[in-house]
C-alpha cells in the first residue's frame, strides 16, 4: 500500500467464551545455588492485565504463516542467511523477475535464500514489471493484450529460469481496487472480471500447474468479493489463495469481522474454504516494534491465515524487522520466537479482543517436546498469565517457567539475545500455573516457556540495568517532539516522544542516575541521525562535569528511523550525572551533532559478554528434549538429529563456543557455523563433557548447528567473548595493502565521517578496475572470514514511496583458487561505514586476493581483516576440574545489608578460591576438600540491589568460575 486509504466499515466481533479466572498460585523466585529469602512475584490485582491460557483446548496446528513479508528480501545475501532462517518467513511477495518497479528484490535472486532457510512459497506481483507507480501511470492499458504479454514474459521467466517454479504463486493484480486500473466496482467490475479470466488463462496456458492468488485488494470489500467468487466458480478461474490487505491501525479491530464475512460469502457461493494470505499488513509505526507486531501475529495466527508485513521503507531488511544486514533488532527476536512455535496452538483469552493497541498473545503446546509457550505484548501494565489445563502427566507436578523480554531497540538498533526477566520453579495446583510478568512498556513483547523441571533451575539475568526516556532528563536548548502511538505513518519512538535540537554548542541532556557499584558500564542510546546526507553523528559524554568519552552514531534513513549507539564508561558508585552534549569544549559543535535522542540505557559490564542458549529451546530436527533420567532438559543427538541455535554477537571478533553434554561412550560432535564445519569436537571417554571452539563470529546473528552421529545428550551452548584473540585478525587500512588498477583510487571523506584514513573508491564497474591484496604471511589454505568496513549509499532514481536502495557486490578471487561474492547492503551515507563479513575458503597457501566487481560497482572500502574461522578446539572432562558448592545469602545486621558468600570444596584436592562481589572481593588459598571459604561483605547501606557474585576455583586439575545471583534486600 502506498497511499492513505479510507477506513473499512466495521461489522462486528468474533465471540469468544469467557472462562473463570484461574486460581493464582504464588510463584517463588529462586536462584540456583543461592540461599535467599523466597519472594512471591505478585502485584496488586488492579495493576495487572490477565491473559488466560487453556492448554487443554487446542485451536489447531501452529500455522506460522504470519511471518511473511512484502519485498522483505533484497538480493542473495541481503539479508544474510542466518537472519532469514532465524526469522523463518514461510512466504514472501517479490517483484516480477527482471521487472523495473524496484532495483532489487528479483525473485530469481532471492529464491535460494528463502527456500533454503525454511520458506514455503514465493508470491510474485506481476504488475511490478512496470517501472512506475501507479502501474502504467494508473491507467489500464487500452490494449490489454500488452499486459498479457507481460504476464507471459513473467511466467515464462520463472518456469525457465527458476530452480523451484512449483513453489511460486502468481499475483496478476496488486491493489486493483485502489488506483491500479479498476477503481469503482460499479463501473469497472465487469472489466476486472474479464481481465482476471484473461490473465488467469494466460498463466495456465504457459504453466498449467501454476498457483494463482488474488484479487489483491488494497482493503476489504464484501460486494466485489462475492461477485469475483461467483464469477470465478462459474468460469473455473478460482484463485488458489485469496488475498487482500489489512493495513490501517483500525484493522487490528476489524480484520476478524472481514474474515468472518469472507467465510460466510464462500459458503453462500459454494466454494472453499480457500487459503487466505493478507498480503500487506501493519503500518510504519508497527515495524521494528515487538509489542506492536505481536498484536498482528496473534490475530492472524488465531484465525489460521498467512500474512505479510507491508513495505514502507526499502526492500531487503525484513520490512524494518532486523538491523543492518546481519543483526537482530527487538522485532526480529519476536519473529524468531514465532518461528520456534511447534505443535498446536491453544485457546488464549486476552483482556479485550478486537481492540487496537491492547494486550494480545499466542499460546502453543508441543506435546512431543513437552513445552508450552506463550508470546504476548501490547499492553502497558503488568501481566498475569493464568495457565490452566496443565497436564501433569506431560509436564510434571513441578514445572520450570522462564520469561524473556524482547524490547524495542530501534529499527536499526542491534539487540542481543533477550534476557530472562522471570525464572520460577513452581508446583502445579489443580492443573493451573500463574506467572506474573512485570511490564510497563507497550513496545515490548514477551516469551513465556513452561517445561518440566530442568536439570538446573533457571535464573533471572542478574545484569544491573537502568533506563530513562530522553524527554524525562534535564534538557538544555532541546525540544521534546511527540510521536503519538496512533500516528500510523510515523516510526515509533520509545515512550512516544523524542528529543531534538542538538544544533548549538550549549545543547545538552543530563541524566542523574544512581550507580550501584564502582566499575565499567555500557551506555546505549537509541537515536536517529537527521537523514542520509548528513553522515554519521557524534556527541560528547560527560560524567559529573568531566568528559568521559564520545558517542558515535551511524547515519540513518531519516531523523525518526532509529539506530543504537554504545559507549563504555567507568563510573564510581553513587549518584552520577551523565551528560550528553553537542560540544566537547563548550564552543565547537561536534560533526553531525544534530541527532534525535529517544532512550538511554545503562548496564553494568561484569566481564566478557556471555550468553547461555539452552538446548531444549533450540530448533530441533529429529529429536525432542528428554526430561526423564539424568540431565532433564537435555537433547539426545544421534544419527541425523540436529539442534540449531541462533546466537547473537555484539562485536565482530572471536568467541568461545562451548557445548555442555554427556556421552555414554566416545563420540564425535559436529558443529556447523553458518554451514561451515568446525572439526575436532567430541568426547574421548564416557561421562559429562564440554567441548569448546574458539571461532570468529560476525556481528549480529550466527547459525550454529550441533549434531553427533555417535550420540550425546546436549544440555546447552554457551558463547563467551574472547576479545584477547582478536589480534589474530587485526584490521589493516585498505589504502596500505591494496594495489589499485583500472580506475580504482584513493579518496578522502569529508566530515562528518567515521572513516579510518582514506577510502578505496571507484572499485569495480569493469573487469579492469580491481584491487590486489598480497596474502598476509602465515595465513595459508583454510577457512577464513574476510571482514570489510565499507560504504554503499547507491540508490536508483526512486519513487515517492520507494527509496530504491541498491546493494553492491564485492568479488574476491584467490590466485590459484576460486571467486567468492559478498553482498553489501545500502548503509545510507557515503560518509559512514559499516562492517560486513564474507565467508572465504582459501585453497592455496599464499595466492593473492583480487577484489573487484566486473558487472557493477563494488562498495567503497575502509579497512580489511582476514580472520581464521577457527583458532582452537578443546575437549574437557569438567569432573577433572574443581567442584565448588557456592551459596550466596543477603542478610540484615543492625539495619545494614550484608552479603554472605560460602564456597565449599566438593572435590578431593585443595582449591584456591577467589570471590568477587559488588562490595569487594577476597582470595582464599588451598581450601581443603570438604572445607569452605566464607566471607561476609557489607553493602554499607540499608539495602542492596539484586546482582551476582563470581566465584573462581583453581586447582591442578583445572579451573572454573560460577556466577551466582542474589535477590535485592531492604533492611530499612
Amino acid at each position: 500500500m502506498r497511499q492513505p486509504f479510507p477506513a473499512p466499515d466495521p461489522r462486528g466481533t468474533r465471540a469468544h467464551r469467557l472462562r473463570r479466572a484461574a486460581a493464582s498460585v504464588g510463584l517463588v523466585a529462586l536462584t540456583a545455588g543461592a540461599l535467599v529469602t523466597p519472594s512471591v512475584t505478585s502485584v496488586a490485582a488492579e495493576d495487572v492485565e490477565v491473559l488466560q491460557v487453556d492448554l487443554s483446548a487446542s485451536t489447531g496446528a501452529v500455522q506460522g504463516g504470519a511471518s511473511g513479508m512484502l519485498y522483505g528480501l533484497g538480493d542473495d545475501g541481503v539479508p544474510t542467511d542466518p537472519i532469514v532462517a532465524g526469522a523463518h518467513p514461510t512466504n514472501v511477495t517479490q517483484k516480477a523477475p527482471h521487472g523495473a518497479q524496484h532495483p532489487n528484490g528479483d525473485p530469481l535472486d532471492v529464491e535460494r535464500s528463502l527456500f533454503e532457510n525454511g520458506g514455503d512459497y514465493l508470491m510474485v506481483n506481476i504488475q511490478d514489471y512496470y517501472p512506475d507507480w501507479p502501474y502504467n501511470g494508473g491507467q489500464r492499458p487500452e490494449d490489454f493484450d500488452s499486459y498479457l504479454d507481460i504476464v507471459r514474459t513473467v511466467v515464462t521467466s520463472i518456469v525457465e529460469e527458476s530452480d523451484h517454479p512449483e513453489r511460486y504463486v502468481f499475483t496478476p493484480f496488486n491493489e486493483p481496487d485502489g488506483i491500479n486500473w479498476y477503481s469503482g466496482w460499479g463501473t469497472m467490475g465487469d472489466t476486472f472480471l474479464a481481465d482476471w479470466e484473461a490473465a488467469y488463462t494466460t498463466i495456465k496456458e504457459i504453466y498449467p500447474e501454476a498457483r494463482i492468488a488474488g484479487p489483491g485488494d488494497a482493503w476489504w470489500h464484501g460486494e466485489s468479493t462475492r461477485d469475483i467468487l461467483t464469477f470465478a466458480k462459474a468460469n473455473d478461474v478460482l484463485p488458489d489463495i485469496w488475498t487482500w490487505h489489512e493495513l490501517g491501525v483500525e484493522n487490528l479491530a476489524t480484520f476478524r469481522s472481514h474474515l468472518a464475512e469472507f467465510r460466510q460469502i464462500e459458503q453462500e457461493v459454494g466454494v472453499g474454504p480457500l487459503p487466505v494470505n493478507i498480503t500487506e499488513y501493519a503500518m510504519r509505526r508497527d515495524m521494528g516494534v515487538p509489542g506492536q507486531l505481536v498484536q498482528w501475529l496473534a490475530m492472524f495466527e488465531d484465525e489460521k491465515v498467512d500474512a505479510q508485513t507491508a513495505y514502507w521503507t526499502y526492500a531487503g531488511n525484513l520490512n524494518d524487522n532486523m538491523a543492518k544486514n546481519n543483526s537482530a533488532n527487538g522485532a526480529w527476536w519476536l519473529l524468531k520466537w514465532y518461528g520456534d512455535l511447534t505443535g498446536e496452538t491453544v485457546e488464549l483469552t486476552p483482556p479485550a479482543l478486537d481492540v487496537v493497541d491492547t494486550l494480545q498473545g499466542i499460546a502453543a503446546l508441543d506435546a512431543d517436546a513437552r513445552r508450552a509457550t506463550v508470546l504476548f505484548g501490547g499492553g502497558s501494565r503488568d501481566v498475569r498469565v493464568e495457565i490452566e489445563g496443565v497436564d501433569t502427566d506431560l509436564l510434571g507436578e513441578t514445572v520450570d517457567v522462564q520469561v524473556r523480554r524482547a524490547a524495542f531497540s530501534g529499527q536499526e538498533g542491534e539487540a542481543l539475545a533477550p534476557p530472562v526477566v522471570v525464572a520460577e520453579r513452581v508446583d502445579v495446583v489443580d492443573g493451573t500455573v500463574t506467572v506474573d510478568v512485570p511490564n510497563g512498556d507497550r513496545h515490548s513483547a514477551y516469551q513465556v516457556v513452561l517445561t518440566p523441571a530442568l536439570d538446573e533451575q533457571p535464573v533471572v539475568d542478574p545484569t544491573w540495568t537502568a533506563q530513562v526516556q530522553a524527554e524525562a532528563t534535564q534538557l538544555s536548548g532541546l525540544t521534546v517532539v511527540d510521536r503519538p502511538a496512533g500516528d500510523a505513518w510515523t516510526f515509533a519512538a520509545s515512550g512516544a516522544k523524542d528529543v531534538r535540537g542538538f544544533t548549538s554548542a550549549s545543547s545538552s541532556l543530563t541524566w542523574s542516575v544512581d550507580v550501584p557499584t564502582t566499575g565499567t558500564y555500557r551506555l546505549s542510546v537509541i537515536a536517529a541521525v537527521n537523514g542520509p546526507s548528513v553522515g554519521p553523528g557524534s556527541h560528547a559524554l560527560f560524567v559529573d562535569g568531566e568528559q568521559a568519552g564520545t558517542i558515535r552514531y551511524e547515519a540513518g534513513f531519516s531523523d525518526a528511523y532509529r539506530g543504537k549507539a554504545e559507549v563504555l564508561v567507568d563510573l564510581e558508585a553513587g549518584t552520577r550525572e551523565l551528560s550528553v552534549r553537542a560540544s566537547a569544549d563548550g564552543s565547537t559543535l561536534l560533526p553531525g551533532a544534530n541527532v534525535a535522542l529517544d532512550r538511554l540505557d545503562l548496564e553494568r559490564v561484569d566481564g566478557p559478554d556471555t550468553t547461555v542458549y539452552p538446548a531444549h529451546l533450540a530448533r530441533l530436527d529429529g529429536t525432542v528434549p528428554s526430561y526423564d533420567g539424568e540431565r532433564p532438559g537435555s537433547v539426545e543427538l544421534h544419527g541425523d538429529a540436529t539442534a540449531t541455535f541462533y546466537v547473537a554477537a555484539r562485536d565482530t571478533g572471536y568467541y568461545d563456543v562451548t557445548l555442555d553434554y554427556a556421552a555414554d561412550a566416545p563420540a564425535s560432535v559436529g558443529l556447523l557455523l553458518n554451514g561451515r564445519e568446525v572439526a575436532g569436537l567430541g568426547a574421548d571417554a564416557p561421562g559429562e563433557r564440554t567441548s569448546t571452539a574458539r571461532v570468529h563470529l560476525a556481528k549480529g546473528i550466527t547459525e550454529l548447528t550441533v549434531s553427533s552421529p555417535d550420540g550425546v545428550r546436549l544440555t546447552s551452548l554457551t558463547t563467551v567473548r574472547a576479545a584477547d584473540a582478536d589480534d589474530a585478525a587485526a584490521p589493516v587500512e585498505a589504502e596500505d595493502v591494496l594495489a589499485l588498477a583500472g580506475g580504482a583510487r584513493l579518496e578522502s571523506v569529508s566530515q562528518p565521517t567515521d572513516v579510518s584514513g582514506l577510502q578505496v573508491a571507484w572499485l569495480g564497474g569493469s573487469a579492469e578496475s580491481v584491487a590486489v591484496w598480497e596474502r598476509p604471511e602465515g595465513l595459508g589454505a583454510g577457512q577464513y572470514d574476510l571482514v570489510v568496513r565499507y560504504a554503499n549509499a547507491e540508490k536508483n532514481t526512486g519513487h515517492a514511496y520507494n527509496t530504491d536502495v541498491v546493494s553492491r557486490f564485492l568479488d574476491v578471487t584467490e590466485e590459484g583458487g576460486s571467486t567468492t561474492r559478498g553482498a553489501f547492503r545500502h548503509n545510507y551515507s557515503w560518509k559512514g561505514f559499516w562492517t560486513h563479513t564474507i565467508a572465504l575458503d582459501l585453497a592455496t597457501d599464499d595466492g593473492a586476493l583480487t577484489l573487484g566487481n566486473a558487472t557493477g560497482w563494488a562498495p567503497n572500502l575502509d579497512t580489511l581483516a582476514l580472520a581464521p574461522l577457527v583458532l582452537d578446539v578443546s575437549n574437557e572432562d569438567p569432573q577433572t576440574g574443581v567442584a565448588l558448592d557456592v551459596t550466596v545469602q543477603p542478610r540484615c545486621l543492625a539495619g545494614t545489608a550484608y552479603l554472605a558468600v560460602r564456597a565449599t570444596n566438593g572435590g578431593d584436592a585443595p582449591v584456591d578460591v577467589a570471590v568477587d562481589t559488588p562490595f569487594g572481593g577476597r582470595e582464599f588459598a588451598g581450601v581443603a576438600p570438604g572445607a569452605a571459604a566464607y566471607q561476609s561483605f557489607s553493602a554499607r547501606s540499608t539495602g542492596l540491589d539484586a546482582g551476582s557474585v563470581t566465584v573462581t576455583g583453581t586447582a591442578d586439575g583445572g579451573s572454573g568460575s560460577q556466577d551466582v545471583a542474589f535477590d535485592a534486600l531492604d533492611c530499612a
